[in-house]
């Protein structure tokens, strides 16, 4: 397993550095001058080519990558153009709160995925059971930023305006203005309440997915003999596919781990923004509409080295489930 996870660490290196420098050019040579947005009109023509000098955007652009490059592999990220700090200063702000909302949304979207999807196969046909279809697969064709804005209606706007429901969730924002001033149980409560909808709106999309898989793969599994030969010795129905079957069919979900990441990572971008979520997703937004070139560099870079890492992290996992895995 060492051997397999060093492998896979080392052939992860070109590519994370392949995606980085692929986003370096794509960046570099979209039309649009940074000065712009930190320089107002009237300034003369030296003070902008003084500000260029100062950013370094007065070399070509492969002398740019290379220093880029050159600095990264030493861990110098650079300097952020629109927040006047060192671009690990601002990720070491933000991409705590990205990593949160995917956490959460990540683990309540397999939580209740896996759990209806059970229920969907153990009841299979039922009228529950196509009662989940219907709506798994409205929230499956659902984008998630449409959610988004028709969450925030429902549970925030009109639930507090119009039905004046005595329970509501902020729409904007990781804490309240009066946040500092609350007990340690206030803040924690002020946090989640802000956490619910962004979360839900990332979660329902992912939850309609993972059930649907998990429901096919616990049909397969429950018509096993293995299965047959449980139930034949009177163990309860609980037993048998909570103990027996559910492990087994939980093989192929574990792979979804990589594959819903990078969906997640980019679901951020949208509901971060929606929400005001002070994340790297929304960070990256403005950096791109400023051309802060050090900025959407790094967040990139960190945004493919997480997914490089969860896809490794799903291998893993597999091989904890299923023991009869053995990567050599």
């Amino acid at each position: 397993m060492t051997k397999y996870l060093l492998r896979r660490l080392l052939g992860a290196v070109p590519l994370v550095l392949g995606i980085a420098t692929i986003v370096f050019f794509a960046v570099n040579l979209a039309p649009g001058d940074p000065t712009l947005y930190f320089l107002s009109p009237g300034m003369t023509q030296e003070v902008v080519e003084q500000t260029r000098i100062n950013f370094g955007l007065d070399q070509p652009v492969h002398v740019r990558y290379a220093r880029w490059l050159g600095a990264m592999l030493t861990g110098d990220f650079g300097y952020s153009f629109s927040h006047s700090r060192p671009v690990l200063d601002v990720l070491a702000d933000f991409l705590p709160n990205t990593l949160l909302l995917s956490a959460c949304a990540l683990g309540v979207a397999f939580f209740f995925g896996i759990l209806v999807g059970t229920y969907q196969a153990v009841r299979q046909y039922s009228l529950s059971d196509s009662a989940f279809s219907v709506v798994l697969l409205f929230f499956y064709s659902m984008p998630s930023f449409w959610l988004a804005l028709m969450l925030i209606l429902t549970l925030s706007l009109f639930a507090r305006n119009v039905w004046e429901w005595p329970i509501w969730f902020p729409a904007s924002g990781m804490t309240s203005t009066e946040y500092d001033f609350l007990s340690f149980g206030g803040q924690v409560r002020d946090r989640i309440a802000h956490l619910v909808l962004p979360t839900l709106s990332l979660a329902l999309v992912l939850t309609a997915g993972i059930a649907r898989y998990m429901r096919g793969s616990m049909l397969e599994v429950i018509r096993q003999d293995y299965v047959r030969t449980a139930r034949a010795k009177g163990l309860s129905e609980r037993v048998v596919v909570f103990k027996h079957a559910l492990r087994n069919a939980l093989l192929p979900i574990i792979t979804l781990v990589g594959l819903y990441i990078p969906v997640l990572f980019g679901g951020t971008v949208f509901i971060e923004t929606i929400f005001a979520w002070p994340g790297m997703g929304r960070t990256i937004v403005e950096a791109i509409n400023t051309r802060d070139y050090p900025l959407v560099m790094a967040g990139s870079f960190f945004f493919a080295s997480m997914v490089v890492a969860a896809n490794l992290i799903a291998d893993v996992l597999y091989a904890v489930v299923d023991p009869r895995i053995r990567y050599e």
